[in-house]
Formats: C-alpha cells, structure tokens, sequence
C-alpha cells in the first residue's frame, strides 16, 4: 500500500501494519510528523539510531538504563521484542542493516508475529527502503507527500519575516505575481529545501521579484538532477534572437495563455522539430522557453544508455521525474532518433525506451512541454510520429534570403558591429544554402581574418561567405529526401 504521510499517518499508525517502510530523505521533518501523530493517538514515540541507540521522542516514558541507549541492531531489536508495553519504533537508516542479516529479519519476524498480542509497530525510515521478502507480508510502504501551494506560501512568509527581523526591515517588497511565479517555481521540493531557497531568493536583493526566479530554478535543478541525465539551460534565447520561424512563432504565441494561465483550453503538450543541422531547431527549443518565461530542461537522447541492464530505462524514468518535478517547464528532447530509432542491435533496449517514453506521453498530469528534434526523422518508429502523439511536426527548412539577411544583422550586432554598413540582399544572396550555424561561422571567419586595425567589411564577409561549403551541397541528397518526406506531413516552421 502506497500512501502520503503529512494527512494519511493517523490512518495508517491505526492500522493493524506491524512493519512500514517511510522512505523520505526529510528525517527531522517525519519524526515531527509521527510525534504528532503519536501525541494524539496516546502511543509512545521511540527512535534508534546506529550513534546513538533507543530512546524516547517527545510523549512518552523514558527509557530508564543507560544501557538502552547503547544498542547494536540486534540489540535494539532484541529490547524491543523484549518489552512488555506496545509503542512506536522508528528505526533510522536501518536499510544497511537488513541485507544478508538472517537474525534481524527473523528478529523483525518475531515482533511482526507478535503484533496481535502486543502492538508493536516498527518503522524504517530512510531514503530507500528495500524489505526483505520474508518481511513484505507484514509491511506497508508510505513516502513523505511534498509541501502543497498554501504550505510552500505560508513557509515563504515565514522566511520573509525571519529575514525582515534579521534585517530590520518593516517588510518585504513583492507583487501578487512574483509570490505566485516563486511557489510554482518551489512546487516539487521538500520543506527543508523550499525553506532554504525561498529564504536565499528573499536575502538576494531583500525582495521577491521575478529576477528571483532564475536562480531558484536552477538551484532547485541542481538538488533534483542527483543523477545528471538532465542539463539545465541558463540562457533562453528570445525569440527577437531567432530568424525567420514565422509559423511557429505564431503558433506558440496562440497557445501561451493556454499552457501557462488559465484559458480553458485545453494545454498543448509538446512539438516535433524536424530539419537541417545547423538550421536553427535547438535555438527554436530555446526560445519557446524564453517566450513562455519557463525553465528549460535538455535530455540528450543518447545519454541515457548505459551498460547495465535496466540502467538506460531507470535513467528515462528519472529523468522524465524530474522533469515533473521542475514543471512547469519546457522539456527539449535533443536528437530523439538517438534512442528511439528502429533497428539496431540493440532494438530490444530502444522497444522498451519507446514504450515507457509513449506511456509517459499518454499518461502524465503535470505541465512538461515537450520539444523534441529529430535530424532524420524517417529512422523514428511510426507510432511515434502518428497524429496525436505531438500537438504539431514543424519541417525547419534552411532559410530563405529575406530570413538570412535577419540572420547575418543578428550575429554582426552580437558581435558589435552596425548591420547597417553591410548589403545584406547581396550577402544573403551570396550564402544561399547556408544554415543558420553556417551564416554565424562565416562571420566569425571573416572576423578572425582581419588584422589588427582592419575593420570588417562587406567584401571580407563574403570572402568567408565564398570559401565556405554548406552542407545543402555536401550532403544536397539528404536533405532533399528530408524535404521530400515532410511535404504534406509537416507544417513549415
């Protein structure tokens, strides 16, 4: 049985469970928990550490040996089956010591068999628990529920006016919107963790502002992301940074409201980039994050695979979690053909990568935005780019002239140099075929041809335009192949 512990642990203590496994990583903020609890229902509160052996927490008799107190796992164990009163026994970290240990497994046994006569509930607590076989029978398991909305608010509050005392400020400056972005942004965490960050974004500047929001997710990425499957993109492009992309533009900015407010829509859930390399799908993932003012998570496909078997699908299942965890946000799945593509020798591995992947789509709640790239579409499996699996398959083709004109004034301006000075018609016309990524190479080519007191001009910059072949020539068939397959498939971005 799985359940929450901040309102379901009365019901589950009155249960007739000898044995429960809590795994939560917050051990002061559950040992609260149950002394509440146990205050309430009238029952003794007992904790055993490996430092510092049995005693009682809060309401209750003391324990009256010294020697009580000095206890060896089997030990504690023993004193407990050997006590004539019924309690509650919270045993810390004890996950170590229930592998390839007979006498405490049969130790647990025994109390666990005694139940009926003497009520005797032992709860392991710990980050991760594993029971013995032997010992499942007996046993229920419960997980500490995280802190709702109102619970992260009050602890925002709270942490406001233990700064404002320390500061001796009357109080904190903030705005209705900013309070509301910064408990989206702690939505997922544990107390301990939302108390610490709301108070680092409260002592920054001394205020909660959106300015705050930034770093709290990137901090709240680092205390998720324990198995670094995920990376985390600091910078956002804005869309003013993207060239050409019209159409999906457009698109975005029709559906914004209805992902991020409250439209009664219902909320679009992710988008398949499919294109050139180099044409501008990764900045397109960036930037949907930049537009809706949302974290942005990267998942290299390909890094998911390990050599153990069920690590490649354990690493999936984390990091689709965390994501979760980090909603709202926007999720770019970079490269998906890299573990999704049919065949192979390991098709047996991609089958059941795509399985869960397909399963998660179909199934989850919270709001992930998914922006996936493909660079070869045709080696995905066709039940995943069906209709209804992505809200949209946007074709990024390779920019037209008047798209790499606003491409070369972008990368010059980057670069502080006036866009002003050039004939982009005549440069863009000069770069046809160039990606996105071409164009800005060609200009950090002909910068670092100048000399010392050069300054670019437009002759230079199409001398490096000239001596650069795109890949629309090196590899022309593929990428007319790739255009073949997405007309009348895909909408152009």
């Amino acid at each position: 049985m799985q359940v929450t512990v901040s309102e379901d642990i009365a019901c589950l203590l009155r249960q007739r469970v000898p044995l429960i496994a809590l795994e939560s990583s917050q051990e002061n903020h559950a040992l609260d928990l149950l002394k509440r609890q146990c205050k309430q229902q009238g029952q003794t509160l007992y904790r055993w550490t490996l430092t510092e052996g049995l005693d009682t927490v809060g309401f209750g008799p003391r324990l009256q040996q010294k020697a009580d107190s000095e206890q060896t796992p089997v030990q504690a164990l023993q004193a407990i089956k050997a006590r004539n009163d019924s309690g509650v026994f919270v045993l810390c970290d004890f996950h170590c010591h229930l592998e390839g240990e007979p006498k405490i497994v049969r130790l647990l046994k025994d109390i666990a068999l005694d139940f009926e006569v003497l009520p005797k509930r032992i709860v392991f607590l710990s980050h991760r628990i594993e029971l013995p076989p032997e010992l499942q029978a007996f046993s229920s398991r419960a997980k500490l529920s995280l802190p709702t909305d109102d619970e992260i608010l009050n602890i925002i509050r709270q942490e406001a006016k233990r700064y404002a005392k320390q500061s001796g400020q009357q109080r904190i400056r903030t705005d209705a919107g900013a309070l509301k972005l910064l408990v989206a942004s702690l939505r997922g965490m544990t107390h301990q963790d939302v108390t610490r960050l709301a108070y680092h974004a409260i002592a920054d500047d001394g205020a909660i502002s959106d300015s705050d929001l930034p770093e709290v997710n990137s901090a709240k990425f680092a205390i998720l992301n324990r198995q670094g499957v995920l990376s985390y993109e600091y910078d956002t492009e804005s869309f003013a940074d993207v060239g050409g992309l019209e159409n999906f533009k457009g698109w975005l900015h029709q559906r914004q409201k209805a992902f991020v407010g409250d439209s009664g829509l219902e909320p679009p859930r992710g988008v398949l980039l499919l294109g050139v390399q180099g044409g501008g799908k990764s900045l397109a993932a960036k930037a949907v994050a930049g537009l809706w003012q949302l974290p942005l998570l990267r998942l290299d496909m390909g890094s998911i695979y390990n050599k153990f078997i069920g690590e490649s699908e354990k690493n999936l299942r984390e990091a689709l979690q965390q994501a979760e965890l980090m909603a709202p946000c926007v999720l770019w799945l970079d490269e998906l053909e890299k573990a999704m593509a049919q065949g192979g020798a390991d098709d047996g591995l991609g089958r059941r990568l795509l399985g869960y992947f397909l399963t998660w789509m179909a199934e989850r709640k919270k709001p992930v935005f998914l922006v996936a790239t493909s660079n070869d579409i045709q080696k995905l499996p066709a039940e995943l780019v069906r209709k209804g699996r992505f809200d949209e398959i946007f074709f990024v083709d390779l920019p037209s002239s008047d798209v790499r004109e606003v491409i070369f004034a972008i990368h010059l301006k980057k670069r502080g140099i006036n866009p002003d000075s050039f004939d982009l018609n005549r440069v863009a016309a000069v770069a046809e075929g160039f990606s996105g990524a071409e164009i800005e190479q060609a200009v950090v080519s002909a910068l670092y041809s100048l000399d010392d007191e050069q300054t670019l001009t437009e002759d230079l910059l199409i001398k490096a335009i000239v001596s650069t072949t795109p890949l629309s020539v090196v590899m022309a068939e593929q990428i007319e192949a790739l255009r073949h397959w997405a007309e009348g498939r895909a909408v152009s971005a």
